[in-house]
C-alpha cells in the first residue's frame, strides 16, 4: 500500500500493518524523514477500505522517540522553527486518532517519548512482558510535544500523568497495565496475533473504540476542588524534586493544568506553547547536548566491545575493602560471577558486608526481592587463596593506593592467572605504565578505575598504559559495559582524566582558602551553582588522608600548577588528625540521623586552623570563576595532551565521574555558553592568581577565531585517545 525508506504499509484480509524500520540504525526514531513518510502513509490509510490497523516495529524495540540530533539544532532557531518542527507530527497523530477503523500499537521492548505518544494516539496498546514505556522528555529539559500531556491524563488519569511526565520515569509493562496505559501484556511471540485478534473484535463491534476516542478529546472529568488540590500539591512536590535549575517538570504540570478543562485541540495548543517556552532555555540546550554526547561515548564503547577477543564470563577482584566489595557487588548484581580475594578474613568480611549493604538498600527500595539479593550474593566467591583466580577472564586489583604494594600484588596475581587473562588496577592516580614495569605481560595490563560508591557512579576509566594492547583495552571496555558502566578510554598520566581535573579544581579551592575565604560560603555558592556538594564537603567524602596523598602525587606530576610552597589546607587538616566523613570530623563534623545517614555541621576547629575570615571579600560569580577556571584549563590540557579523545568524552567524564551539573551541559559546553572569548577575558582579570588561571593555548586559539568547543568538534575528524 505504501513503501518508504523507513515505513512500510501492507494489508491482508482487510487489516493493515504499518511497520517502522529505520535502515542503518539500532532503534527507530521520529526523524524528519520518518515524520514525512508517516504523513504519506496516513494519506493512503485515510482513503483505504480497511477494518483495522496495527503499528509495529521491524527492530527489537518499538520507538525511542524523536531524533534528538535534529531537535537540538532546532532549539537554537527560535519559536517559529520549533513550532514548525513539531506541527507535522502533531497533525499526524490527530489524523491517526481519527482514522475510520480501530488502531493498535504493538509495543516490543521500548516505547519512549514520541514512541509512547504515537501509541497513545492509537485506540489500544499491547506490549510484551519485558517492555518499558514512558515520557522521559523532562530529563532532556523539555516536555512532551506531540500530545503526551494531552492524551496521557485522559487515558491513565491525572495522578499517573503527573508522576510519569514530571519525573520522566520509565515504567515496566506491568505498571503500564495497572495504570491502563496498556490494554494487554503478552509474551513477545504473541504480540501480533493478540493485536490482530483485538482488531477483529473491534471490526465485529465487540469493542467500542469510538468511546475511547471520545474520552481522549474531552476535558478531564475533575471538579474544581479536586483539580485545585491535585495541582497545587503536585506543584509543591514537583518543584521541590526538580530544583531551581530544571524548569521542564513544572512546565509540564502547567501544560496539563491549562489543558485539563479544555478540548484536546485546545490542550494541544497549550502544550505547544509550553514546549516552545522550555525548548528555548539554556537547560534544554544543555541536556539535549548531553544526550548527544552520551551517544558519542556509547558508540565508542560499542566499537571497542565489538573488537574484544574474549567476553568476560568471570571476574576476579583482589583486595576486598570498600571499593573491592563494591566492584564485586556490581558484578554479582549484573549476573557476572566474581571471585573476591583478600589476604585476611577481616578484609573478606568488610567486602561482603559492603556488598550486602548495597543490595539490601535495593531490597528496601523495592528494586530487588530478598530472593534476588540472596541469589546475587551467591555469585560472589570469597577466598583467601589465589587458586580460584585461575578461571577469571579479567582481574581487578583494588588494594591500598601505594605504588610499591600494588606492584608486589600485581606481580603475584599475574603469576596465578591464565596467560590469556586481562589484569587491571583500580588505582586512582598511580601511572599504569609505571605499575606495568612489575609485570611479565604488560600488554595485557590496563587501568580499570571505578568511582566510589561503585553502585552509584556510572563511569569507569579504562586507562591505556604505554604497552597496553588494543585487545586488552577492548576486553576492559567489554567488561566495564557488562557491569553496566559507562566506559571511557583514556591515556596514562598522573590522575588520568577525572582526578587530574578534579585536583586542579581542589587547587582552586585551596587558593581561595589561602585568601581567607570561608569554606562554608564556597560550598554554598557551588551548590547553588549546581554541584551536588561543595568542594570542602567533597574532600571530606573522599577522605582527607586520600586527598592529601593524591595532592602530593599531582604536585609531583604537575609542579608548576599544583605544587605549593606551603602545606595545603587539606594537608593541614589531615596533619591535625582530621580524616573527613569516615573519621567523623574534617571540614565538617558528622553524626548519623535515625536512618543512619550522615548529617554535617561546621567544624569550628577547621575554621580556626584555616583562619577563615570573610565570606564577603568576593562575590559569588568570582568564587565560581576562581573554582571553575583551573578545572576548565586542566580539562583543556587533557585534550591537548591526548589523554582523552574528544570534547564529548571529556564532558561526559565530568558528568559521570564528578557529578558536574548536568543542566550546564558539561564543562566545555558551559564555556561555550559563556563564550570562549568572554571566558578568556574573565581569566585575564585573574592573572595575578598564578599558573592555574593562565588560559590554555586551546582556549586562546578558539577565542581568537571566534569559535567554540562543540563547533570545532563537529567540524573536525573524530579522534580517539586509545590510538
Amino acid at each position: 500500500m505504501f513503501q518508504g525508506d523507513i515505513l512500510t504499509l501492507t494489508s491482508r484480509d482487510g487489516f493493515a500493518q504499518l511497520e517502522f524500520d529505520t535502515p542503518g540504525s539500532p532503534v527507530n526514531v521520529f526523524s524528519r524523514k520518518a515524520i514525512e513518510e508517516f504523513s504519506r502513509a496516513l494519506d493512503v490509510l485515510e482513503q483505504a477500505e480497511l477494518s483495522g490497523l496495527m503499528i509495529v516495529s521491524g527492530k527489537d524495540s518499538f520507538l525511542a522517540g524523536a531524533d534528538i540530533n535534529e531537535f537540538s539544532a532546532v532549539f537554537s532557531s527560535g519559536a517559529d522553527a520549533i513550532a514548525e518542527h513539531l506541527t507535522p507530527n502533531i497533525k499526524n497523530f490527530e489524523r491517526l486518532q481519527a482514522l475510520p477503523f480501530a488502531t493498535v500499537a504493538v509495543i516490543n521492548k521500548l516505547a519512549l517519548g514520541g514512541g509512547l505518544e504515537l501509541a497513545l494516539a492509537c485506540d489500544y496498546r499491547i506490549a510484551d512482558t519485558a517492555a518499558r514505556i514512558g515520557l522521559p522528555e523532562t530529563r532532556l529539559g523539555i516536555i512532551p510535544g506531540w500530545g503526551g500531556t494531552v492524551r496521557l491524563p485522559r487515558v491513565a488519569g491525572l495522578d499517573t500523568a503527573l508522576e510519569w511526565i514530571a519525573s520522566g520515569k520509565e515504567a515496566k509493562a506491568s505498571e503500564g497495565l495497572k495504570t491502563h496505559v496498556l490494554d494487554a501484556v503478552v509474551e513477545l511471540d504473541q504480540l501480533r496475533d493478540c493485536a490482530l485478534a483485538l482488531l477483529q473484535r473491534c471490526a465485529l463491534g465487540e469493542m467500542d473504540y469510538e468511546l475511547r476516542r471520545l474520552q481522549k478529546t474531552q476535558p478531564l472529568k475533575l471538579n474544581q476542588v479536586e483539580s485545585g488540590l491535585a495541582f497545587e500539591s503536585a506543584k509543591a512536590l514537583i518543584g521541590h524534586q526538580a530544583g531551581r535549575h530544571y524548569p521542564a517538570p513544572l512546565a509540564a504540570l502547567a501544560a496539563i493544568r491549562e489543558g485539563a478543562t479544555k478540548s484536546a485541540a485546545e490542550a494541544a495548543r497549550a502544550e505547544l506553547a509550553y514546549f516552545i517556552e522550555v525548548a528555548k532555555t539554556d537547560t534544554a540546550k544543555a541536556l539535549s547536548g548531553l544526550f548527544i554526547a552520551d551517544q558519542v561515548v556509547s558508540k565508542k564503547a560499542r566499537a571497542w566491545k565489538a573488537q574484544a577477543s574474549v567476553k568476560t564470563a568471570k571476574l576476579a577482584v583482589v583486595g576486598a575493602g570498600i571499593m573491592g566489595g563494591g566492584i564485586a557487588c556490581q558484578s554479582a548484581l549484573k549476573g557476572l560471577p566474581v571471585v573476591l580475594k583478600d589476604i585476611n578474613q577481616q578484609g573478606i568480611d568488610l567486602g561482603l558486608k559492603e556488598a550486602a549493604k548495597v543490595l539490601g538498600r535495593r531490597v528496601d527500595k523495592g528494586k530487588m526481592s530478598a530472593a534476588g539479593m540472596a541469589e546475587a550474593l551467591t555469585r560472589i566467591q570469597a577466598t583467601l587463596n589465589y587458586q580460584p583466580l585461575g578461571s577469571a577472564d579479567v582481574t581487578v586489583e583494588a588494594v591500598v593506593e601505594n605504588s610499591g604494594v600494588k606492584k608486589a600484588v600485581l606481580a603475584e596475581v599475574e603469576a596465578q592467572l591464565p596467560e590469556t587473562a586481562v589484569l587491571s588496577s583500580n588505582t586512582s592516580t598511580i601511572s599504569i605504565t609505571e605499575l606495568a614495569t612489575a609485570l611479565k605481560r604488560p600488554e595485557q595490563f590496563c587501568g580499570l578505575h571505578f568511582f566510589n560508591p561503585v553502585h552509584a557512579m556510572p563511569l569507569v576509566e579504562v586507562i591505556r598504559g604505554a604497552k597496553t594492547s588494543d585487545d586488552t583495552v577492548a576486553r576492559a571496555v567489554e567488561c566495564a559495559t557488562a557491569l553496566g558502566k559507562k566506559a571511557i578510554v583514556v591515556n596514562d598520566c598522573a590522575g588520568f582524566l577525572v582526578n587530574r581535573v578534579l585536583f586542579a579544581y581542589f587547587a582552586g579551592f585551596a587558593a581561595l582558602l589561602d585568601d581567607g575565604v570561608d569554606f562554608t560560603h564556597i560550598d554554598a555558592v557551588m551548590v547553588r551553582w549546581g554541584w551536588p556538594m561543595g568542594p570542602a564537603h567533597l574532600l571530606d567524602v573522599v577522605g582527607l588522608d586520600t586527598a592529601e596523598h593524591a595532592e602530593v602525587t599531582m604536585a609531583e606530576a604537575f609542579p608548576e600548577r599544583m605544587g605549593r610552597a606551603q602545606p595545603s589546607p587539606t594537608a593541614r587538616l589531615y596533619k591535625a588528625g582530621l580524616l573527613g566523613q569516615k573519621g567523623g570530623k574534617g571540614f565538617y563534623c558528622y553524626t548519623k540521623d535515625k536512618r543512619g545517614r550522615p548529617q554535617k555541621t561546621v567544624n569550628e576547629d577547621a575554621m580556626q586552623l584555616l583562619h577563615a575570615t570573610s565570606a564577603s571579600q568576593l562575590d559569588d560569580d568570582m568564587i565560581v570563576l576562581r573554582m571553575m577556571a583551573p578545572l576548565v584549563n586542566e580539562l583543556c590540557r587533557t585534550l591537548q595532551d591526548d589523554i582523552v579523545g574528544s570534547v564529548s568524552e571529556a564532558d561526559m567524564a565530568m558528568i559521570y565521574g564528578l557529578g558536574f551539573p548536568a543542566h550546564r551541559g558539561g564543562v566545555l559546553r558551559w564555556v561555550d555558553s559563556v563564550g570562549v572569548r568572554q571566558f578568556c577575558e574573565n581569566l585575564s582579570a585573574l592573572s595575578q592568581c598564578g599558573p592555574l588561571y593562565q588560559a590554555e593555548p586551546m582556549l586562546l586559539e578558539l577565542a581568537e577565531n571566534g569559535a567554540s568547543f562543540y563547533a570545532q568538534a563537529e567540524n573536525s575528524p573524530a579522534t580517539d585517545a586509545a590510538h
